[in-house]
């Protein structure tokens, strides 16, 4: 499949992404981590969202459906290691900055890769990586110069004769890095214990609106995004001011007229805006002052 191409806008700047996919996951029964569920989605899927804009993403692993179109490649021999993993996706893409991602992190966001891309943008290291809740580095959570990263690749497999079982840290312990405190988006899945830690929390009240959100439009292609407290305000209005079932139907409808209009975030607030000051118009018809509302020469139907 051919690399997937996010259009661009002004000030955009270019960044390639290498998602490596193929570990075996001994740890988890040799179960297919990428595509065990959380919150809905694949864990794959969740970390494609997260660098969605990339200009291109490889993805290091054997091909399957994914949410959106990626690039596939293969270390070879298969099961190489990190190391020769990332030489074959790198081998695929061109932008100067990379950010390497490993395909098991639940909670990495958008705004965590846009971090570590600005932070290396503004600095002079080699790359810019996370650190996990105890402090630790995680090299499969960073942002690194792919000349930099090509350059050191090519000595190691001059030095071993190739790259396969090599671990990362041969490549990253001669690299100048910065590094950014991220114990949530660094949190990986390597055992069924933190599967279930994952699962659990984005059911947590402070998470599990927003995660819901995220899912739904990620299965239905929607790339756009809306102000949540208005609709829920919208769904509110509709529902006390109307009837309970006024409310879905109600925000569906917004949505409709939005895309409709061929429209982004500030069609769907005017939608809403719109159907808002109808449902409060709807509510005060029935409030014990509307009769005040009236016309002064209004007179009731005779009966």
């Amino acid at each position: 499949m051919t690399a997937y191409e996010p259009p661009g806008g002004p000030g955009t700047e270019a960044y390639d992404a290498v998602v490596l996919a193929g570990g075996a996951a001994r740890r988890l029964g040799g179960a297919d981590k990428p595509g065990i569920g959380v919150g809905g989605r694949p864990l794959l899927d969740r970390v494609l969202a997260a660098c969605a804009d990339a200009r291109t993403t490889v993805v290091v692993a054997g091909p399957r459906d994914t949410a959106r179109p990626v690039t596939w490649a293969r270390e070879e021999p298969p099961g190489g290691g990190p190391l020769a993993a990332l030489d074959a996706g790198l081998r695929l893409t061109t932008a100067d900055r990379v950010v390497l991602l490993s395909a098991d992190l639940p909670f990495l966001d958008p705004a965590t890769v846009r971090q570590l891309l600005a932070v290396l943008r503004d600095g002079s290291e080699d790359g810019v990586l996370l650190t996990d809740a105890e402090g630790r580095d995680q090299p499969l959570v960073a942002a690194y110069r792919a000349p930099v990263l090509r350059e050191g690749l090519a000595a190691l497999d001059k030095e071993h004769g190739g790259l396969t079982g090599l671990p990362l840290r041969r490549l990253t312990a001669g690299l100048r890095l910065s590094r950014v405190p991220g114990p949530v988006a660094s949190f990986d899945c390597d055992t069924w214990d933190d599967i279930a830690t994952a699962r659990a929390r984005i059911r947590e009240h402070g998470h599990v609106l927003d995660e819901w959100i995220s899912a739904v439009k990620d299965e239905l292609g929607i790339d756009l995004d809306v102000d949540t407290k208005v609709l829920l305000d919208l769904a509110r209005d509709a529902a006390h001011g109307v009837a309970r079932p006024a409310a879905p139907l109600t925000t569906f409808l917004v949505g409709y007229a939005a895309a409709q209009a061929q429209g982004g975030p500030e069609a769907v607030a005017e939608a809403a805006r719109k159907a808002a000051d109808l449902a409060a118009r709807w509510a005060r018809e029935e409030s014990p002052s509307a009769a005040a509302d009236a016309e002064p020469n209004a007179t009731p139907d005779a009966g």
